[in-house]
């Protein structure tokens, strides 16, 4: 079975999307103990704004690794398997 790189970047957008989300949401109720992560993470960052909850950095990460790692899986997979 093949992966399609857009349907793996959607998995992952929204594994990122929702694992962003509850941190932020602890952040919140806690304190933004981890800020300097954030920061360094995600340039352009600024403590719960619009702009930085937006998550276009988030997705454009997703949809990057989705470009990189389906093609790569899909070929160690049919090298592997031509192989066995």
């Amino acid at each position: 079975m093949r992966l399609d790189w857009k349907v793996l970047g959607c998995a992952i957008g929204g594994f990122l999307t929702i694992s962003y989300v509850l941190r932020v949401s602890y952040d919140f109720l806690s304190g933004p103990q981890s800020y300097p992560a954030w920061v360094d993470l995600l340039p352009g960052f600024h403590w719960l704004s619009w702009s930085s909850f937006a998550l276009v950095e988030t997705i454009a990460y997703a949809v990057f690794f989705g470009l990189v790692f389906a093609p790569l899986y899909n070929f160690f997979f049919v090298e592997v398997w031509r192989q066995s």
